[in-house]
């Protein structure tokens, strides 16, 4: 894949979860991580799909390192981690298979030819399972990171990592 298209696709990623950040009202203070969370996030996701991984895992990964990224940054920006983590993963919501599932659905009940019912009814579940398996992979890397710190801010984190760093340098 051309670099370029990376970067068209980076850029637009952030303006997408801008956009939808600003339509869920959250602080103003909160815009540019969202930006570069989303942008991060969709750069991974396209990265792996360049790998020819697969979609869900793709999602799956950019969701997981949103969610980890969510967490530093509702710490350094004083707000809830999914105010950054639920914007930031909105451009990656697989509306092109939901669309194809919903299309499916409609030609299926308006479907009077035997033939092609078999191949319509295969496409359009397979669809349908496409959306239902990447919401699941973006639910599940935006709250697991969550729920794995949820004994610890990001705060105690940082001084556990600070106080295991002045104890293997005085030994």
């Amino acid at each position: 894949m051309d670099i370029y298209v990376f970067l068209e696709n980076w850029i637009w990623f952030g303006f997408a979860a801008i956009g939808f950040a600003i339509l869920f009202n959250v602080p103003r203070r909160t815009l540019l991580p969202i930006f570069f969370m989303s942008a991060l996030g969709g750069l991974v996701k396209l990265f792996f799909l360049s790998l020819n991984v697969g979609v869900i895992t793709a999602t799956l990964v950019a969701s997981f390192l949103i969610g980890f990224l969510s967490i530093y940054a509702a710490h350094s920006k004083h707000s809830p981690p999914f105010v950054f983590a639920i914007p930031s993963v909105i451009p990656m919501v697989p509306g092109s298979f939901a669309y194809f599932t919903m299309r499916g659905i409609i030609r299926l009940s308006y479907n009077s030819n035997p033939d092609n019912f078999v191949a319509l009814l295969n496409d359009t579940i397979t669809n349908g399972f496409m959306t239902l398996f990447v919401l699941m992979a973006i639910t599940l890397g935006v709250s697991a990171p969550m729920l794995l710190t949820r004994r610890e801010s990001a705060k105690q984190i940082k001084v556990h990592l600070l106080k295991k760093e002045d104890k293997n340098a005085e030994s």
